[in-house]
């Protein structure tokens, strides 16, 4: 279906070294940017999909901007960080630095090729089906030519910012994310001809990217901010003639957390030779020089204006069409197609506080509503048999009414604790500000450790009844995000099991005393105690089931997969005879189908309408299922640098749902790629007579399971033939 649509210059190679590092032992591992830029490709390949509607195409793209801004601003600054360390530092580093930015600038301006075709031949030729038009400065009418110069005056002046640059007097600084217009500029009376270079910021913050244009009834014309200022520039330069103009985007580092990557001496040693140089303000990562919809490309001026912002050889240059997707839904006709309603699960089951939660079924959101976990908090706010109330919080919602539910418990008497996380990257600023604010209201508010993330998704609330206290825990994969959560699948788990409630209320002592319990755990696993080790038991007993010819099976879903040691265990899991799946969204380091190494092993990745998010881990232990609910990926900072949950599900129904989830998406033949070596995301098309869409079928399995409790979905267990 793709190759129909891929021209043959952006057909995507991956196979160069370093796609394929080699661990210590000769395993193979594929490099964890790769890996992460082939997960980006699976989001490109949803725009590139006639079966996908032409506004969630459009939603995709800029879906591949965001997360490829976040990966310069993040990996890319990493990398280009590990430059400056010593020669000898960098020898004990797995890859040479300059090896891998190189790859992943090669695999980034193929992807970004590939984008470009996608938008002009693509999503722009479907647009004017539907009467919609793009047009560049070049092609209004009169009309429209007043109408621009009216908008311009009315609206962009106060910030389009113009400055001109003059060499060792006047130098920019320019904003990290901002778009600027370059102009290469000769006075109109200079006999010289010298050249001048102007910078004028294109006010993309304060106003809409698409300005819909004056046009008949039957069609809608579009043009963007950036042709709007182009259009202009002469009135605000008027001694000199324009000669050539052209676009800029800086992307700036976010901050190295090098924690997350290395550990003991090399760490240090890593930290001594970066605090030897002067870094001074984020430094540039990614240099765009782009041109607007219709223009026929960049002028090569354009590097000579780089050189000019003195840029050379600190970023990553790149030439390409900006395309401001994620704004278009401002200009356009239509907007993507809402996704089925979140369906309410509080009707037919107890309520929050009287009968067993461990009646409820586990919350699948977004099929679930997310509105059972707002009202647990805002009805034990309001309970006054309730005394206390703890919760962690990583990414909550601008708005957040879980958060207003535990102020208002606190304004009323209750004793209230939040452990706030304050180094969740790019939400440092918001939960410090929700610390704050939860301090005013009374609440205990506790801050993160040093070295350490809490990357946990827990609350307790206890309740004075009858029998005594009782305990009610919330248990969940994903965060406390009520606006995440209609987009994002997640489990959560409502229970009052001792078991469970009694090792929740061991991590939030831990918590909030920095005591480790003298008790620990023997149900839930907790990073820095027994998560790592406790999921290596439980591959072990799959090992030695394989071993002793009986039936060994491992079923695990997660965002990454990338930890050497835990894939060197799955290898280990594989050449016993261990049948494994994989179903990873993000990441995979692990190469799956290698010849002794891995030929038990499979995997797919599933990238659709949801962002798949939950982590689950299924064992098959001799017949009595072990099934673990988790916040934790197996990444090196998940299991060695974080506070994170495993949670096991007990009861056989909910163990049954949960399986029914996973078998749906391991017969996704819709949406689902095969993860290889060789990086190609192949569709998985293993019955075309049969199509699933796995996050279809998990909606509508989880509303028969609502309407009629026994129902099942179509088929049983498809682990059997995954790979058929």
């Amino acid at each position: 279906m793709l190759t129909e649509v891929l021209p043959a210059v952006v057909q995507i190679d991956w196979k160069p070294i370093p796609d394929v590092l080699q661990t210590e032992n000769g395993l193979p591992f594929i490099h964890r940017d790769i890996s992460w830029l082939s997960f980006n490709y699976r989001v490109l390949q949803e725009a590139l999909d006639p079966g996908v509607p032409l506004f969630e195409r459009i939603k995709f793209l800029a879906i591949y901007s965001s997360n490829l801004d976040e990966f310069f601003k993040v990996r890319m600054a990493y990398h280009l960080y590990l430059l400056r360390v010593g020669r000898k530092t960098k020898r004990e580093l797995d890859v040479d630095p300059k090896l891998i930015i190189k790859e992943l600038r090669r695999i980034v301006n193929l992807q970004q090729e590939l984008f470009s075709h996608v938008f002009d031949k693509v999503i722009t030729p479907e647009l004017r089906k539907q009467h919609i038009y793009l047009l560049r400065r070049l092609d209004l009418n009169q009309e429209q030519k007043q109408f621009v110069e009216n908008y311009f005056h009315d609206h962009l002046l106060p910030f389009v910012q113009p400055v001109l640059v003059v060499k060792n007097k006047i130098r920019p600084f320019l904003n990290n994310g901002a778009l600027y217009l370059t102009l290469w500029m000769r006075e109109k009376n200079d006999p010289d001809q010298k050249n001048h270079y102007a910078l004028v910021k294109i006010p993309s913050d304060h106003l809409p990217r698409f300005i819909q244009l004056p046009s008949s009834p039957e069609r809608k014309d579009l043009i963007m901010l950036d042709d709007i200022v182009r259009h202009s520039v002469s009135w605000m330069f008027p001694g000199y003639d324009i000669v050539d103009t052209f676009s800029v985007k800086l992307t700036r580092d976010a901050e190295l957390y090098i924690e997350d990557e290395f550990s003991g001496d090399l760490l240090e040693k890593i930290r001594t030779s970066l605090g030897k140089r002067h870094v001074g303000p984020p430094f540039p990562v990614r240099f765009r020089q782009g041109y607007a919809v219709g223009d026929a490309g960049v002028s090569q001026r354009s590097t000579r204006a780089r050189k000019k912002r003195h840029l050379k050889g600190r970023a990553v240059p790149q030439q390409l069409r900006f395309l401001p997707v994620s704004g278009f839904w401002l200009g356009a006709a239509q907007k993507p197609a809402p996704p089925p309603s979140p369906l309410r699960s509080a009707g037919k089951q107890p309520g929050i506080f009287c009968g067993s939660p461990e009646k409820r079924t586990p919350a699948a959101f977004p099929y679930h509503a997310y509105e059972s976990v707002c009202r647990f908090f805002e009805k034990a706010a309001k309970d006054p048999r309730v005394t206390h109330i703890k919760l962690t919080q990583y990414r909550v919602a601008r708005h957040s009414r879980v958060l207003q539910a535990l102020m208002a418990a606190a304004l009323s008497g209750k004793q209230v604790s939040v452990f706030v996380e304050v180094k969740a990257r790019f939400d440092e600023e918001a939960n410090l500000t929700w610390g704050e604010r939860l301090e005013q209201a009374g609440v205990k508010v506790h801050y993160s450790f040093p070295g350490l993330k809490v990357h946990a998704k827990l609350a307790i609330i206890r309740r004075v009844e009858k029998e005594g206290p009782q305990f009610y825990s919330y248990l969940s994969t994903g965060n406390f995000h009520e606006d995440t959560a209609k987009v994002y699948s997640d489990f959560g788990l409502f229970t009052t099991d001792p078991r469970l409630c009694n090792e929740v209320l061991r991590v939030f002592s831990f918590l909030e005393t920095g005591q480790a319990p003298e008790s620990g755990f023997e149900h839930l696993l907790i990073g820095q105690f027994n998560l790592r080790s406790g999921l290596e038991e439980l591959i072990n007993a799959e090992i030695e089931m394989a071993k002793a010819g009986k039936e060994a099976k491992i079923v695990l879903k997660m965002n990454s997969l990338q930890d050497r040691s835990m894939i060197e265990k799955l290898y280990e899991a594989s050449r016993a005879g261990v049948q494994v799946f994989l179903i990873i969204r993000g990441i995979c380091s692990l190469a799956p189908g290698i010849k002794g190494h891995s030929e038990n092993i499979q995997a797919i990745s599933i990238v659709d309408r949801f962002l798949e998010h939950a982590r689950v881990f299924w064992f098959h232990h001799g017949g009595d299922d072990k099934i673990f609910l988790s916040s934790a990926d197996w990444m090196v900072r998940n299991l060695s640098y974080r506070i994170e949950s495993a949670f096991p599900i007990y009861d056989p129904e909910k163990k049954a749902e949960l399986i029914d989830y996973l078998s749906i998406q391991l017969s996704d033949n819709v949406k689902a790629r095969i993860l290889d070596l060789e990086q190609t995301n192949t569709y998985k098309k293993d019955n075309p007579d049969m199509p699933i869409r796995s996050q279809l079928e998990a909606y509508y399995y989880t509303k028969r399971k609502m309407e009629k409790p026994g129902a099942k979905p179509g088929r049983n267990d498809p682990s059997a033939n995954f790979g058929q």
